[in-house]
C-alpha cells in the first residue's frame, strides 16, 4: 500500500469517526430539544444536525461539480426529519456513498483531479477536498456537541473519541 493509499485510508477513518461520534450525539436529542438556538443569527438544532448528517452527501456533490440547486436538493434531503434513528441512519448511508468515491480514485486522481466548487474561482484536487470535508465534519460535530451542553445534557469530551 502506497504512502497517498495511506493518508487516504487515514483521512477516511477520522471521518468515519466523526460519524459515530456526531451519531451517539444525535442519538441524545430529545423532542422538545429540536427547536433550540443558541443565538438568533446561529442555527437550531434541527438546522445544525441535518446540516452535520448531509456533509457527506453534500460536500461530495460539491465536489462532483454539481450545480447550486443540485446541492441545495442534497443538503435539504432530510428536511422535516427529527426521528434520531432515521438521521442516523441517513447519515452512515451518506457516509457510505462518500468512502465508495474516495475507495474509488486512483493515487494519481487523488493528487491530481482537480474540481471546482460552484462558489468557488479556483478548483481542488480530490485528497484536498478530502481534507476539506474531515475539518467540516469535525467543527459541525463540536458545535452539536456543545449545543447539547448548553441545552442540559450531561457529556464528557470522552465520548467523542471512541
Amino acid at each position: 500500500m502506497s504512502g497517498v493509499t495511506q493518508i487516504r485510508d487515514h483521512l477516511l477513518e477520522e471521518l468515519e469517526l466523526a460519524v459515530k461520534t456526531g451519531s451517539s450525539l444525535i442519538a441524545l436529542i430529545k423532542d422538545g430539544e429540536w427547536d433550540y438556538r443558541p443565538q438568533d443569527n446561529m442555527r437550531s438544532l434541527v438546522e445544525l444536525t441535518h446540516h452535520l448528517v448531509a456533509i457527506p452527501a453534500s460536500d461530495l456533490a460539491i465536489m462532483q461539480e454539481r450545480s447550486e440547486s443540485e446541492v441545495a436538493q442534497v443538503e435539504n434531503a432530510a428536511a422535516g426529519i427529527r426521528s434520531p434513528e432515521e438521521l442516523q441512519a441517513r447519515y452512515e448511508s451518506n457516509l457510505a456513498a462518500f468512502k465508495d468515491y474516495f475507495l474509488s480514485l486512483s493515487e494519481e486522481e487523488l493528487l491530481g483531479k482537480t474540481t471546482k466548487a460552484f462558489y468557488a474561482e479556483e478548483g481542488m484536487v480530490q485528497i484536498k477536498w478530502l481534507i476539506e470535508v474531515v475539518t467540516h465534519s469535525f467543527h459541525h460535530r463540536s458545535q452539536l456537541y456543545n449545543y447539547l451542553k448548553q441545552n442540559g445534557h450531561e457529556l464528557s469530551f470522552f465520548m467523542l473519541y471512541g
